[in-house]
């Protein structure tokens, strides 16, 4: 795939020579790629990813892939606090919250595709890493929202889906799963649902806690990998 170059300043070395091994999706929550490309290499604004890809399926690298970019911010997935130092950050152009979550479209998710095709092959990065930024920032964060179509990359084996089993315990089953449950239930049920259950509401349920019981057996987070 063609990949554009526009080197952003904003980024350092990985901490303690860490290794990409997951990567988070996000939302740009700008009105446009150049835009969103703009801050993500203002350094007054101190916020970069490695890529962003843009409406019509453009993708512009900004950070090299070796490097850590400044995209997740405080939290956390499994044992990974610093998840910049273990992380590829990949911005979808999309105003989420500025025109109420819109729809990724068909040449932007393609090109999404392709990537995250190459970025799990070229590190040896596995489909359940591949997470939102609402995953490891609970509350804090919501993108790449409800709008976003996972089911699509679970089907090329580019992230996971869960499947419906037995209800199990939520929050014990959120933590192996990858949740940092120290967010509380109410942080942690509004990030799962927002990317496996969107529109759900209410109180928890059987059928949250049965989801959940099923990506916590077959899609432990790997407590190994990464421990800053």
């Amino acid at each position: 795939m063609t990949v554009l170059k526009h080197p952003s300043p904003n980024f350092g070395p990985r901490r303690h020579g860490g290794l990409p091994d997951m990567v988070v999706l996000h939302h740009t929550a700008m009105t446009s790629a150049p835009a969103a490309i703009e801050r993500l290499c203002d350094p007054a604004a101190e916020v970069s990813a490695h890529y962003v890809i843009a409406l019509d399926g453009a993708v512009t690298r900004l950070v090299d892939e070796t490097a850590r970019a400044w995209h997740a911010g405080a939290g956390r997935w499994g044992n990974v606090t610093d998840v910049n130092s273990h992380s590829i950050g990949i911005e979808l152009d999309n105003a989420g919250p500025l025109n109420a979550a819109p729809p990724f479209p068909q040449p932007q998710m393609a090109a999404l595709d392709a990537l995250l095709a190459e970025v799990l092959s070229r590190w040896s990065i596995a489909p359940e890493r591949v997470i939102a930024h609402s995953d490891m920032a609970p509350l804090r964060k919501s993108d790449p929202g409800p709008a976003f179509d996972w089911q699509r990359l679970a089907r090329q084996g580019l992230s996971v889906w869960p499947g419906m089993g037995l209800p199990g315990e939520f929050l014990v089953d959120a933590n192996l799963f990858g949740y940092d449950i120290d967010f509380g239930l109410e942080a942690v049920l509004t990030a799962f649902r927002m990317r496996f259950r969107p529109g759900a509401s209410g109180p928890l349920s059987d059928t949250d806690r049965a989801l959940m019981r099923d990506l916590a057996h077959r899609f432990p987070v790997d407590r190994t990998i990464g421990t800053a």
